[in-house]
């Protein structure tokens, strides 16, 4: 106040105070922070990975309710930003894609249920519901189908989140809240598997965890396990293992001489009777082999082994051919005869199996003294 010239004048001083509101904060200034909130991008009905740019996906929304509320409906908009300014659809969701046809997917696991398709834009949707109570704490888990995501690949978007007492998302917002996602390049592997046939043989080899394994096969340079005698069998064993992704499978033959020791011979177990395989004779002079395990009714000595792992007709179908297939019974033709094949349950492609080779000679007692020996080679032939 001053006084002038005997006057008393007063000075006014008016302010003005002006609040700035932002776009999206003015409806619901006063909403709580929705908490455990998240979005999970799924892959959609048509195949496509959850975060795949431009992918028709599903969307799972699950979030916990901060306090005790009236729920009619969900708003779910989606924004390049959180919040705070106003929303801009992110790079795709606009026109007719993005959430313009994304139907309702379902409410597994929500405590708060009920919920249908409302109003839907382009970035943005609506659950409605009848107007319900929910309890502080509930769980909502709602899921939207055929959302198309952001085109952009590696791109970050955000959903706000906002809970309504209304069945429209009309009015002021009882909670709020936003997740984030993204889009992702998928990553396009591709490999080529050429045809294939894996075989080996050896005196044996191993196969750990049932598996054969080709690299540990020993040398194929086999004895027999005692010296020939008129009155006992001699046997011996090899192995091998086939595997192949033919689609008619494989055949295994065996070529190569009977033994022989200068110009004396072991005749061959030749069939007699149907190509059909035969007993062993102490006391006769005959070379054969099988594929079986055999009982001690050939040898003082077990010999063989079963095919292992045993065909089941799918994946595992090699098995001995016929006429080498039986217990206790012994053939050898020179001329490259089948002794296995993959058509357990119809040729066709199969895993490693391993194959025992059981070897007999009989001799009479006329027998030539001398070293018989004999170069056998097995030929897998498989049919692509």
């Amino acid at each position: 106040m001053r006084v002038l010239r005997g006057k008393v004048y007063f000075l006014v001083v008016v302010l003005l105070v002006t609040a700035f509101v932002s776009p999206f904060q003015s409806s619901d200034a006063n909403a709580a922070q929705i908490t455990t909130r998240s979005l999970q991008l799924l892959t959609g009905g048509g195949g496509d990975g959850g975060s795949l740019p431009a992918g028709t996906v599903n969307h799972r929304f699950t979030f916990d309710i901060v306090g005790g509320q009236t729920i009619g409906s969900l708003r779910f908009e989606y924004c390049t930003v959180a919040s705070v300014v106003a929303c801009t659809a992110p790079t795709g969701m606009t026109g007719t894609d993005g959430t313009t046809n994304a139907t309702f997917g379902g409410e597994s696991g929500s405590e708060v249920t009920g919920f249908a398709m409302g109003v839907r834009t382009a970035n943005s949707f609506i659950l409605t519901r009848v107007a319900a109570s929910a309890s502080a704490g509930d769980t909502v888990s709602v899921q939207a189908n055929g959302v198309e995501n952001p085109t952009t690949a590696n791109y970050t978007f955000f959903v706000r989140i906002s809970t309504y007492p209304t069945t429209d998302g009309s009015g002021t917002a009882t909670d709020t809240g936003s997740v984030a996602a993204s889009t992702a390049n998928p990553i396009q592997l591709s490999g080529v598997m050429p045809e294939s046939l894996i075989f080996c043989t050896g005196g044996t080899i191993s196969a750990p965890g049932g598996i054969p394994n080709c690299a540990s096969a020993t040398s194929g340079t086999v004895n027999f396990n005692q010296l020939f005698s008129p009155t006992d069998t001699a046997t011996a064993t090899s192995q091998m293992a086939a595997s192949t992704n033919a689609l008619y499978g494989y055949v295994i033959t065996i070529n190569g001489p009977t033994l022989t020791s200068g110009s004396s011979t072991i005749p061959p177990m030749s069939p007699v009777l149907a190509n059909a395989p035969v007993a062993s004779t102490p006391g006769i002079s005959q070379f054969g082999i099988n594929l079986r395990a055999n009982t001690t009714a050939v040898s003082t000595v077990a010999v063989g082994a079963d095919v292992a792992s045993a065909p089941n007709g799918t994946d595992l179908r090699g098995q001995p051919a016929t006429n080498y297939n039986t217990v206790d019974n012994f053939k050898f033709v020179t001329a490259g005869d089948i002794v296995a094949r993959s058509d357990n349950g119809g040729a066709g492609p199969t895993n490693a199996q391993l194959f025992t080779a059981s070897y007999i000679v009989n001799v009479a007692g006329n027998q030539l003294a001398g070293t018989y020996a004999t170069t056998l080679t097995y030929v897998c032939t498989p049919t692509f």
